[in-house]
């Protein structure tokens, strides 16, 4: 079954860890998440990474209400890309990241590599990556450095993931100094990508003011973006974001004016 590509600017309108007391315009609920969305799809993003909360507002893997999610946006935003996220955020196992895969079946997931492979038994992590491939759920293998980069050429060279061109998040900043990126930071695992032969359909996110800059320079590299609250909540210039929509318009004019169009 062909799996679906990457969208070219992708939305992360929350993430696992913010909420309303860092900015009020940051989706919690799932009206919220899909007004969200159809905002930002006007604007330009082709696609939303998507996180569900709880009653109290905590990130939680529940597939009822991702399931719930997915149907609202089908329905308010038929034309956009949505990927869900097994993100562990130290609460959830790699068996639980799984379940939540197998239940729901969705067109695009987000997977940590070093939170899926901290399963002991190789066999199922092995399982899980074909299975996915087999029902057309394409995975988005989050890298947070060089070494990922290195682990995840090594578990394709072996089998343990399909052959083929892999989807790729290189996330630049994570573990820098007070969590800020720049563009500098792409070199590093995208050197190692090339030199390795990796083929990827390949996208990055960043953290902090600079990370317009960042996602520019993946552009001219040939790669995708994802933008949004969950990794920064300032524009190009300084100022905090109004929304996520108004961080979509400003790179989406920005990746034009470069003639790299978002659709």
């Amino acid at each position: 079954m062909t799996t679906p590509l990457l969208p070219t600017i992708m939305v992360a309108p929350n993430g696992a860890r913010r909420g309303k007391a860092d900015h009020p315009a940051l989706p919690v609920t799932i009206p919220e998440i899909v007004a969200c969305a159809a905002d930002c799809f006007a604007v330009g993003a082709d696609g939303i990474h998507a996180h569900v909360r709880d009653a109290e507002g905590q990130h939680v893997l529940d597939s009822g209400l991702y399931a719930e999610l997915m149907a609202e946006l089908a329905r308010a935003v038929p034309g956009m890309a949505v990927q869900i996220t097994t993100e562990a955020v130290g609460r959830y196992s790699p068996a639980e990241q799984r379940a939540l895969v197998e239940r729901l079946r969705p067109a695009l997931v987000s997977v940590a590599l070093r939170e899926i492979t901290v399963e002991p038994d190789s066999r199922l992590t092995r399982r899980f990556f074909h299975d996915c491939a087999a029902a057309g759920t394409a995975v988005q293998h989050i890298l947070y450095s060089a070494l990922d980069v290195d682990n995840l050429a090594a578990l394709v060279r072996d089998g343990t993931v399909p052959g083929g061109p892999s989807q790729v998040l290189h996330v630049l900043g994570r573990y820098a100094a007070g969590q800020t990126s720049s563009p500098s930071d792409l070199a590093a695992p995208l050197a190692r990508q090339r030199a390795l032969g990796l083929q990827a359909d390949w996208a990055v996110c960043a953290f902090g003011p600079d990370e317009t800059n960042c996602l520019l320079a993946a552009r001219r590299e040939g790669g995708k973006v994802r933008i949004g609250f969950e990794n920064n909540l300032f524009m190009a210039d300084g100022s905090i974001a109004a929304s996520n929509a108004a961080r979509v318009s400003d790179l989406a004019t920005r990746l034009a004016d470069m003639q790299f169009g978002p659709r």
